[in-house]
């Protein structure tokens, strides 16, 4: 993959998993964690940026610190202190489902010189999937490594994952089948 023109965007990793289904996502998403912890510490090594996107939790009048807080001591808390962003990161906090949509995600990736986006985090059929579409729709070149990324179920992940690699020609081969220029 090329290192020029990409960003590493991780969706909802920070998270409180306060809802119907949550302890399914967490057993889901735990296997994910080292993936992903060892894809950030790559790209930060690569000069990649790494730009989390995360839901508001009805906090309207947020900031990073904010969200994070409001996450802290949750059920998902092993990710919160896993991946917590980094001061040098950018945290985009998205009202609904796609990373794209009431965000300056797409500002801010234009401001980066951005035109390819690996796309990690949860879900895979929701968050993921959504996020994904928008970028294609915004014609990004789109990585989602499938060990990068979860859903409440495999069987959801499988899904989401087939939609994206059949419908908009995505790549979803894992991290470590990958290597940087």
């Amino acid at each position: 993959m090329k290192i020029t023109g990409t960003a590493l965007l991780i969706v909802d990793i920070i998270n409180k998993m306060d809802f119907e289904g949550a302890e399914n996502l967490l057993a889901e998403t735990r296997p994910i964690l080292k993936s992903l912890i060892d894809l950030k510490h790559i790209c930060k090594e690569h000069d990649i940026p790494v730009i989390y996107v995360n839901d508001n939790f009805s906090l309207w009048q947020e900031n990073v610190d904010q969200v994070v807080e409001e996450c802290r001591g949750g059920l998902a808390d092993v990710f919160v202190q896993a991946l917590h962003p980094q001061e040098d990161d950018y945290f985009i906090i998205k009202p609904k489902h796609s990373g794209f949509y009431g965000t300056q995600l797409d500002i801010l990736l234009k401001h980066l010189n951005i035109s390819r986006l690996i796309i990690t985090g949860i879900t895979t059929d929701m968050c993921i999937l959504f996020t994904a579409n928008d970028a294609y729709m915004r014609e990004y070149e789109i990585w989602v490594p499938k060990d990068c990324t979860a859903a409440e179920t495999q069987d959801a992940k499988e899904h989401a994952l087939e939609i994206l690699h059949t419908t908009l020609s995505i790549d979803c081969s894992n991290s470590s089948d990958v290597s940087f220029d």
